[in-house]
């Protein structure tokens, strides 16, 4: 926005001759200019961007302690100051993230994440528009997943009432599930387990997000999830819609909460799709059902799942207990239920 100081370039002009007191004083240069730029794009931080750089670029946002993610992090960040698209992606999940932190924020985005995922966004549209050399590969995934994490943990709503599936259907639900698919749609252009990728190091994590479902019975999957889901010893997912993703959530039930992982989480988002996703979006009470569950799990390692969990999940309990209370099978695991614990 125009009118705000902290995004207007530094004019040539600064640095002229000023007259204090009658006597000529030559302003001293901005000590502290850090930009990220490229052939066609730069931008310079301000203070506050370069606070949160310090603050939160330098270790892993997306799982806290995970050496390999803190690798990738600092790879990342020397990458940010040569490709302004993925430096505003950074900056807007390190502005997520510090209002994830501070519950007092609000949950509404702020204008500084909303300018740092608009610039990012842009650029990076052009950018695909252009040619991919291999040295733009990584710049390019890195934002694609900083993209992916803003959409999921800015859900267009504060309130329960005002959040899907309560309020009236529109075109945004499930916005994150198309950001997500578009994220994969860029994994064999930039393949991000190539020898010289920086995500390389991550190959165990994407060797569990793609890990294959089983194609027959119910074997781990909890007897009253199986019943809910009218799943037997014969179901597959040809013959049931909520085979996948009733196998992909039982996989962290019981896991201890320190335990989860995203390559986990994603497990059960990579199931939502074709029938399951059309039921989801019509709002059918047992995927809504499954898809509390990996709320209520998944929200409890991964802050970026608690942002969208802290409307949604609320949202799918009263819209459950208000067009769905006589399916006894759902109603047992919402809170107070004999399975909501």
């Amino acid at each position: 926005m125009s009118n705000i100081p902290d995004l207007h370039p530094i004019a040539a002009t600064t640095r002229r001759p000023l007259v204090v007191r009658g006597k000529a004083e030559i302003q001293p240069p901005v000590a502290s200019a850090v930009s990220t730029s490229d052939k066609s794009t730069s931008y310079q931080l301000n203070a506050k961007c370069q606070d949160f750089i310090t603050r939160y670029l330098g270790r892993s946002l997306i799982t806290p302690d995970d050496p390999d993610m803190m690798y990738v992090n600092r790879k990342l960040l020397r990458l940010a100051f040569a490709y302004p698209f993925l430096m505003h992606a950074s900056l807007g999940v390190a502005l997520t993230y510090d209002r994830y932190l501070n519950n007092s924020l609000g949950c509404r985005r702020s204008l500084e994440e909303c300018y740092h995922w608009s610039q990012s966004t842009a650029i990076l549209n052009r950018r695909l528009k252009e040619p991919i050399e291999a040295k733009d590969k990584d710049a390019i995934w890195g934002t694609a997943a900083a993209l992916a994490i803003l959409t999921f943990s800015s859900p267009d709503a504060c309130t329960p009432e005002e959040s899907w599936p309560l309020r009236s259907s529109v075109h945004c639900d499930l916005d994150w599930l198309r950001m997500s698919q578009g994220k994969m749609s860029l994994w064999n252009i930039v393949n991000p387990l190539r020898p010289d990728s920086l995500f390389r190091v991550m190959a165990a994590t994407f060797a569990q997000m793609s890990s294959p479902l089983p194609e027959i019975g119910i074997d781990g999957i909890p007897r009253a999830v199986a019943t809910m889901c009218f799943l037997n010893d014969s179901s597959t997912p040809k013959n049931n819609p909520y085979f996948y993703a009733a196998h992909a959530v039982s996989q962290i039930l019981d896991l201890p909460d320190s335990a989860v992982t995203t390559g986990q989480t994603q497990i059960f988002t990579r199931s939502i799709n074709g029938a399951f996703e059309r039921l989801l979006r019509e709002r059918d009470p047992i995927a809504l059902l499954l898809l509390y569950l990996w709320y209520r799990k998944a929200r409890r390692s991964i802050w970026w799942i608690e942002l969208r969990a802290r409307v949604e999940c609320p949202s799918i309990c009263s819209y459950l207990r208000l067009y769905h209370k006589r399916n006894v099978s759902v109603q047992a695991f919402l809170p107070g239920g004999a399975l909501g614990d």
